[in-house]
């Protein structure tokens, strides 16, 4: 099988290596066959994406609807790279999943608008399939309504125009779309399970995702949560989309 692409965003060592060991977990891979660059560090050249089964795109604390004068060099640097890089999955319709900062990148092409209107507290959420999601090939699979974690100060307010809408919550109207066939991009994380959301709160204690003092009791709720299904994702889009 051709090897994945992942690409992270997170400059705190603690929370980008949970995550990209949560994606190989959830994804049956081990690190020969999802090849890691991480955007806020490394200088991501030409995609040839006939040498990948697919890419994936993970979050962090940047955000797209920051004012420019408030992200630094390595921020617009990757931002500038990986639109780049959406534009390029789109056009070729290639295998593709952007998870939390990654629906930010993908939600902006094609008049696709993201701002701070549906902004959600961390922890977990309720989200429900539309009909185009229960008949989708990647997320049908999942239970018509299922708990998912995240956290997030942005989303996508207007889709991108020939988006399919796929998952809602009745906190954040876009949780997951489709464009084309293989370009997919959810809110929520795929790839979170209760530890590695205990080791983000703890990461991001003082990254204006919650008040101060409030840290202790959104990993109390954390551990009350039953999050089962979003790691079915992971697994069934490698099954759909590795290749020879």
């Amino acid at each position: 099988m051709k090897p994945f692409l992942f690409l992270g965003i997170r400059a705190q060592d603690a929370a980008a290596d949970d995550e990209y060991a949560a994606v190989l977990r959830c994804a049956g891979l081990d690190e020969r066959d999802v090849r890691r660059v991480r955007m806020e560090r490394d200088v991501l050249g030409p995609v040839d994406l006939d040498d990948w089964s697919g890419i994936v795109i993970g979050g962090g604390p940047w955000n797209v609807s920051d004012p420019d004068d408030l992200k630094d060099d390595d921020q617009r640097r990757g931002e500038a790279r990986l639109r780049d890089l959406a534009v390029q999955v789109v056009a070729a319709d290639f295998p593709t999943l952007g998870a939390c900062y990654g629906i930010g990148t993908l939600g902006t092409l094609a008049g696709g608008v993201v701002d701070r209107q549906w902004s959600e507290p961390i922890g977990a959420v309720t989200v429900t399939l539309t009909p185009e999601g229960r008949a989708d090939p990647l997320l049908g699979e999942l239970p018509a309504t299922f708990d998912a974690f995240l956290g997030h100060k942005e989303a996508v307010s207007t889709l991108p125009r020939g988006a399919v809408l796929l998952a809602s919550s009745p906190t954040c109207p876009v949780q997951a779309f489709r464009l084309g066939e293989r370009v997919y991009a959810t809110q929520f994380h795929p790839e979170l399970d209760v530890t590695g959301l205990v080791t983000r709160i703890e990461t991001y204690r003082d990254f204006g995702y919650f008040e101060p003092g409030e840290g202790e009791e959104l990993i109390r709720l954390a551990r009350a949560a039953v999050v089962t299904e979003p790691p079915r994702i992971l697994a069934r889009f490698v099954e759909l989309f590795g290749r020879g």
